[in-house]
């Protein structure tokens, strides 16, 4: 059976030293993040041996730039054209191994659309990712219309991926703590899953897929706490003098993937297969950040018929992503 993943992270000295110069933020890393650096280099044989070891057939390769909004513009979209040529040369070297989200510096939403651009045309990307908020703003703001046109009229799929939250949510919410607690709980312990699972619930009460209905976003982690509250959310929103010609259920159903990047137990799991369906999960690792090896694991411990098991393990990734399936051998 093949095996695509989509939630799976490099980086570059560049984009890590112009975070390092811009960002007001504490960087220092402590030793799961100084092994998970090296890691997140490698975009080359060594990734290939880990994924060989879990038997991953493919990862769609993408930047962790979480940070991209607190470095400068003008570094930012260089950075951000850079780091996609370097995707675009690991894609070259192990086309049957690698596929690519683009890399954006939404500070420059023209900018972005046009980088898109080149990404999906020319260098043969799948889609793109994006990273939480930027600059404060949720990307319903008017001010992002030109990326979201571009993903739209070139069928580009998006991953909304979580950010650190802006530095007001961080003040209110996680200080006061012990240690490093704060910063645990903003971001993957707790904070910025819900935070994600309220930006896709933004886009979808601001009207964004009755603009762009053919837009496809993908969220991870399970879908970002959503499975577990969409009816509610779905009850209350329906409320709103915003009207639309769908619900909020409708239209995550037919607009949102979710994967299962970083979550590996079963509770969830069923969740999302109850409310989501076995067509829009997609099976994704979280690397280098969770381990493959779990990841692989937990992909064989499903409780699913084959059919439903070739779904998420690589068939709707092909479908969402354009990704030709496997030739089989003779």
């Amino acid at each position: 059976m093949r095996t695509i993943t989509l939630e799976e992270h490099i980086s570059t000295p560049a984009f890590l030293e112009a975070v390092e110069a811009h960002s007001q933020r504490s960087h220092t890393a402590n030793e799961f993040m100084k092994r998970v650096q090296a890691l997140l280099f490698d975009i080359g044989d060594g990734r290939i041996a880990a994924m060989d070891a879990a038997h991953i057939d493919m990862q769609v390769l993408s930047l962790a730039g979480g940070d991209m909004d607190k470095i400068d513009s003008a570094t930012a979209t260089s950075l951000a054209h850079d780091t996609n040529d370097i995707l675009a040369a690991a894609v070259a070297a192990h086309p049957d191994r690698f596929a690519a989200f683009a890399t954006l510096n939404l500070q420059y939403p023209d900018t972005a659309a046009r980088e898109l651009e080149r990404s999906m045309r020319e260098l043969h990307f799948v889609g793109t990712m994006v990273n939480g908020t930027t600059g404060g703003l949720f990307l319903d703001d008017p001010r992002f219309t030109p990326f979201w046109e571009a993903a739209h009229s070139l069928d580009a799929p998006v991953y909304l991926h979580p950010a650190p939250p802006p530095a007001p949510v961080m003040q209110a919410y996680f200080t006061g703590l012990p240690e490093d607690l704060g910063l645990m709980l903003a971001t993957a312990g707790w904070g910025w899953h819900v935070e994600t699972g309220m930006h896709a619930l933004r886009l979808i009460a601001t009207g964004l897929f009755e603009r762009y209905p053919r837009l496809q976003v993908i969220i991870g982690h399970m879908g970002e706490n959503l499975p577990f509250s969409l009816a509610r959310a779905d009850a209350v929103l329906s409320r709103s003098r915003q009207k639309r010609s769908r619900s909020v259920a409708e239209t995550f159903h037919q607009n949102f993937h979710i994967t299962t990047s970083g979550y590996f137990t079963l509770p969830p799991l069923l969740c999302a297969l109850e409310v989501v369906g076995a067509d829009r999960i997609l099976f994704s690792i979280d690397y280098p950040f969770s381990p493959t090896e779990t990841g692989r694991r937990f992909l064989d411990s499903l409780p699913v018929s084959p059919t439903d098991l070739n779904k998420i393990a690589h068939q709707n990734a092909e479908r969402l992503l354009r990704i030709p399936p496997a030739i089989s051998p003779d």
